[in-house]
């Protein structure tokens, strides 16, 4: 009959302050259930060191999992792609999302426009794809545009711009939501401009926006500069152009979504 040393205590115990000392929390966890376990002598070193092993990996992708989605600050924290609605009436097409889910077009540096009226779910759909992003490794931050811009100001006044710029450029998927509402200066999108560029051909960037596309040269007003945001943003992006009633009203919540 195989014996364990899991049945020796001071060892089990130095063992797993060791584990813990080398934050291999995942395989302490993992070796404290095969203690409780009185079958697991019926399996070889390879077989528990390889259960080990593999309870470790899982630990530090979850764990990377919560701090991304930690770090992404999205507004709707739950939102999933699970749980998006698919109604006709909504516009929303299963097909392209299911073409986005692996999230090809974050590994491509593509970018995603979703347009459609106040209350129609855009946010709800942004930030699904960006859970579905963090779920697939990938660094995302979410702004809700007023608020990136007031980030833009603030760091221009403290000095700090040059590196809000590189925080943003390491991002590997951008989203900023409800772009185009609020007012903006011109030197404000000079600035969005710069982020635009700095992450074409190098990140992903995905943005919500109450008003068409072909509207967004008068958003920003500058030509010049509307002309350089949308060549770099428009090329090659997914377009979700949502429709139907606002999902705010009562009588138009959809069961999940």
């Amino acid at each position: 009959m195989k014996t364990s040393h899991l049945s020796n205590p001071m060892l089990y115990t130095q063992t797993l302050e060791k584990l813990r000392t080398l934050h291999l929390e995942g395989m302490a966890q993992a070796l404290e259930e095969q203690r409780q376990q009185k079958d697991i002598v019926q399996l070889d070193f390879e077989e528990r060191f390889g259960l080990l092993v593999e309870r470790q990996a899982l630990w530090k992708d979850n764990r990377g999992l919560v701090l991304r989605l930690k770090n992404a600050q999205f507004k709707i924290s739950t939102a999933t792609l699970e749980d998006l609605d698919y109604r006709p009436s909504r516009g929303l097409k299963r097909a392209q999302i299911e073409q986005m889910r692996a999230c090809p077009w974050v590994q491509a540096h593509r970018n995603c426009l979703i347009t459609g009226c106040a209350g129609t779910g855009k946010t709800y759909v942004a930030c699904a794809l960006g859970h579905q992003a963090c779920r697939e490794g990938h660094r995302t931050y979410y702004y809700v545009a007023a608020k990136l811009f007031r980030a833009l100001e603030s760091a221009q006044a403290d000095g700090s711009l040059s590196s809000l710029f590189k925080r943003l450029a390491r991002a590997q998927l951008l989203v900023v939501d409800d772009f185009g509402i609020s007012g903006i200066s011109g030197k404000l999108y000079r600035q969005f401009l710069e982020i635009i560029d700095d992450r074409h051909g190098s990140g992903a960037t995905l943005i919500t926006s109450q008003f068409p596309v072909d509207q967004w040269h008068e958003v920003i007003g500058d030509p010049t500069v509307a002309d350089a945001i949308l060549d770099r943003l428009v090329h090659n992006a997914y377009r979700l152009e949502l429709t139907g009633k606002s999902m705010r009203d009562p009588r138009n919540l959809p069961e999940k979504g």
